[in-house]
């Protein structure tokens, strides 16, 4: 049944996709059931790229998008939503920033002028000041979201052991302090000019409004906003094997854990769903396999599985928290157990079954809010090119077969491809 719910909700989200002549793509999906609007603006520029000895920079200009323009200075932008009973939120990937608006119907031109007014004049208004005062912000997060957190030390470490120098995803998408500290006004500038065009950007605009009263404004609002020649994006050679094979750090921590990363197919592509799947498979829920043999074999306090998907290649990674007494290297040999008998024989009947209920749900869960409805699309039309690509997203979950499973987990998850990141209790004093 939540199969069948999925695939008919998949079928059942009609839109309208247009190109203003600066290459703005537009999509609109109107859906009257609340009375709710939503704004979602997709730049396909992240932290891939950024220029060597920049890194963190899409990251901090997320931020600086929010320190206003000359026309809505200061802290407006935020004001002026939720004042009218809007709210708003961005966040940065490897790929894309993604800027998004929620409110009633009733502030849409609102939402819409804020956008193109943010996308036309951001960069004029930036000054050293707000530069100064983000950077900082910027560098507490890093702080306090990977120094400062326990075992966070060790996500520092990843993009380094997966990739080779030069790659677009070698580094950190919050970036080193050197290098957001030598970040200058003029870089900002540049960066807002080079990237901040709106034929590098989709709009989708969602929920309860009129088509055609939607089309005049944003033709009155985007339409004029010039274009420009992007940088040549080259693509880079797939990797498909770790740079460091292991990797151990100290941390302020109780207990050791182990980390496994395995290079992975992109986002949306041949085997991604497979590799979703079996992250599911692994360690969702109590009846996981890992959750079984580390957990209530009494290895581990924890485990978790999931997939991160990329442009270039994506990543599945393992966690497990060691219990109090257990080495490391126990623990990891336990997951490496499980993950070669996955190659060879793959989910059992039961398990698929499972397996296929659980990601009919997420994807229902997922669509259900208007908001992830439309950042969907956008991520739809940025990977693949088609926005409409909500049933072909289940499909590829429902048609997975136990042995595609088997065959992806031989392939990208043979233990000797790990790259695995060990973090360690500080040694006593």
């Amino acid at each position: 049944m939540l199969l069948l719910a999925a695939a008919a909700l998949a079928q059942d989200i009609p839109f309208e996709r247009y190109q203003l002549p600066n290459g703005l793509q537009v999509i609109l999906l109107e859906d009257h059931a609340l009375p709710q609007v939503v704004v979602d603006v997709w730049y396909r520029v992240g932290s891939k790229d950024e220029a060597p000895g920049r890194s963190g920079f899409a990251h901090l200009f997320e931020h600086l998008m929010f320190m206003g323009t000359d026309r809505l200075p200061g802290n407006g932008i935020d004001m002026t939503m939720e004042a009218n009973g809007g709210w708003n939120n961005a966040w940065t990937m490897e790929d894309a920033t993604n800027y998004y608006d929620v409110g009633p119907p009733n502030l849409l031109e609102t939402l819409l002028w804020i956008e193109a007014d943010r996308m036309e004049s951001l960069g004029k208004a930036m000054t050293q000041e707000k530069l100064d005062l983000q950077r900082d912000v910027v560098r507490n997060e890093r702080r306090q979201s990977y120094e400062d957190t326990p075992y966070g030390v060790g996500w520092i470490e990843v993009p380094e052991a997966l990739y080779p120098k030069g790659h677009p995803y070698a580094h950190s998408v919050i970036g080193t302090h050197e290098d957001l500290q030598a970040a200058t006004l003029q870089d900002v500038k540049d960066f807002f000019a080079t990237w901040y065009v709106p034929n590098n950007a989709s709009l989708v605009v969602a929920g309860d409004f009129q088509p055609a009263q939607v089309k005049a404004l944003v033709d009155k609002l985007f339409g004029h906003l010039p274009s420009r020649e992007l940088p040549a994006r080259p693509t880079p050679v797939p990797v498909t094997t770790p740079q460091k094979a292991r990797v151990e750090v100290r941390d302020q921590v109780q207990y050791p854990q182990v980390n496994l990363f395995f290079h992975t197919p992109g986002a949306f592509a041949p085997g991604d769903a497979e590799a979703d799947l079996i992250a599911d498979l692994l360690a969702s829920g109590e009846s996981s396999r890992l959750y079984r043999s580390l957990v209530l074999g009494g290895l581990a306090q924890e485990v978790e599985a999931y997939q991160m998907p990329t442009q270039y290649g994506s990543a599945l990674v393992i966690v497990a928290t060691a219990n109090e007494g257990v080495a490391p290297a126990r623990l990891e040999a336990a997951i490496r157990e499980e993950l070669v008998a996955l190659g060879k024989t793959g989910p059992g009947a039961a398990e698929m079954e499972r397996l296929k209920n659980q990601a009919a749900y997420a994807f229902l869960a997922r669509i259900e809010p208007l908001r992830e409805r439309a950042e969907l699309l956008n991520r739809y039309a940025a990977y693949t090119g088609d926005p409409n690509w909500l049933a072909r997203d289940l499909a590829r979950y429902q048609d997975a077969t136990a042995e595609g499973m088997r065959a992806v987990a031989a392939q990208y998850l043979d233990p000797n491809l790990a790259s695995t990141i060990v973090i360690l209790p500080e040694e006593q004093k």
